[in-house]
C-alpha cells in the first residue's frame, strides 16, 4: 500500500477570522469551514492535508521550513504578509514541490498596495477571488500535479 500524498496548506493572518471579519469581502465561511471542506475534498482525491494558521511570520517561515521533505504540495494564503514578507518568499524556495498561492478576495480590485505579492514569483500557480472555493480549485490542480 503506497503511503497518501500529503498537501500543507498554511493560513496567514486575521484568516483566523475567517466568517467575521468583513464577510462582505471574505464571506461568512470560517477557517474551520475551510479547513473541513480541504479535508472532505482531500480523501475523495486520496490525498491528506495538514492545515496550520497563524498571526505571526516567524510561526509561518518555521511551519514552511518543517514542510521541507515532508509534503508534496502546499497551499499558501499569506494574507497581509503576501505584500511585505521576504522572509516567507525565502522559506518557499527550499520547497521542491508545487505550491499554490491562493487569496480570497479578488486583491487586484482592492488597494494598490494588494497588487503587489512578495511570494507570486516563487509559487506554481496563483488562484484569486473565487471566495473560499479557491482552496479547493487550489487542492485539485495540486492533486494533478503530484
Amino acid at each position: 500500500m503506497t503511503e497518501q500524498k500529503k498537501i500543507m496548506v498554511v493560513h496567514g493572518p486575521n484568516l483566523n477570522m475567517l466568517g467575521k471579519r468583513e464577510p462582505g469581502v471574505y464571506g461568512t465561511a470560517t477557517l474551520d469551514d475551510v479547513n473541513g471542506m480541504l479535508e472532505e475534498r482531500a480523501s475523495e482525491l486520496g490525498l491528506v492535508v495538514e492545515a496550520f494558521q497563524s498571526n505571526h511570520e516567524g510561526e509561518m517561515v518555521d511551519k514552511i521550513q518543517a514542510a521541507v521533505g515532508t509534503c508534496n504540495g502546499m497551499i499558501i494564503n499569506p494574507a497581509a504578509y503576501t505584500h511585505t514578507s521576504v522572509a516567507i518568499k525565502d522559506a518557499l524556495l527550499l520547497l521542491d514541490v508545487p505550491i499554490i498561492e491562493v487569496h480570497i478576495s479578488n486583491v487586484y480590485k482592492r488597494e494598490s498596495f494588494r497588487h503587489v505579492s512578495m511570494v507570486s514569483d516563487v509559487v506554481t500557480g496563483k488562484i484569486v477571488g473565487l471566495g473560499v472555493h479557491g482552496y479547493k480549485f487550489a487542492l485539485d490542480a495540486l492533486a494533478e500535479m503530484v
